[in-house]
């Protein structure tokens, strides 16, 4: 119970994310499907990062520093908040994949392809802003032995997103289904108060460089998304004011 109210102080706003996900989830999913959603995807995250940090597949190799060690809950050498973090990540980029297609019906590979994706774009953001974390309260929890190309993070780390967001997408889609109906509206809120938390801290720590980037690339993103939803209608469960046919 220490370490549970332990990783709670040290980490109030994952817990804030996580109770939007939930809130969120259950007007879209209901409580048993976004309980089942975190059961699913959260042992495919936790599972990526202790083989990343063991044998670089599929974030490539970092590590853990195990500074806050006996002040939050470990599971083996990955710290819990982290991996449960790809729960709500998860679900925001399936309600912004779900927004973009609109009325189309994908297949479960590809809504769970683009949800990859979409998890992909926030961690642009969010991976080079935790390599910083000793210059804000996230503190240095992890790193790359070998830097990287983009803001000290290796490329091989995104690739992995994709893949451990398609995975996990995929394994609850293929066992609960597509969502239909639904309110999608709150997870594609949720993607962007996340995405604005970090470029808020990205801004407050003065790496400008990386919130110019990661602000361009989702400025990119919106105008994609806006284009594709023209095209294929308003998703349901998202409002549709000035979102026509062409």
């Amino acid at each position: 119970m220490d370490l549970v109210l332990g990783t709670l102080v040290l980490r109030p706003y994952v817990f804030a994310f996580l109770a939007l996900f939930l809130a969120a989830g259950a007007a879209d999913l209901g409580w048993r499907r976004t309980l089942g959603f975190g059961a699913v995807v959260w042992p495919v995250a936790w599972l990526a990062e202790f083989s990343s940090t063991r044998i670089g597949i599929p974030f490539g190799l970092y590590h853990y520093t195990g500074v806050t060690r006996g002040r939050e809950l470990y599971l083996a050498n990955v710290p819990f908040m982290d991996s449960l973090s790809f729960t709500f990540l998860a679900y925001a980029a399936l309600c912004l994949a779900r927004a973009t297609l609109g009325r189309r019906r994908p297949s479960i590979f590809t809504l769970a392809l683009l949800t990859g994706v979409l998890m992909m774009a926030l961690d642009l953001v969010i991976d080079p802003l935790a390599v910083r974390g000793d210059r804000w309260f996230l503190g240095r929890i992890f790193y790359y032995p070998e830097g990287g190309v983009y803001f000290g993070v290796p490329l091989s780390n995104f690739a992995g997103w994709v893949v451990v967001g398609a995975a996990g997408v995929g394994a609850y889609l293929g066992l609960a289904g597509r969502p239909t109906g639904g309110r999608v509206w709150p997870g594609v809120a949720l993607y962007h108060v996340v995405l604005g938390f970090n470029l808020a801290v990205t801004a407050w720590i003065g790496e400008w460089a990386l919130g110019a980037v990661g602000g361009a690339i989702h400025a990119a993103i919106a105008v994609t998304i806006r284009w594709v939803q023209r095209e294929a209608g308003p998703a349901p469960g998202l409002p549709n004011r000035g979102v026509q046919r062409t």
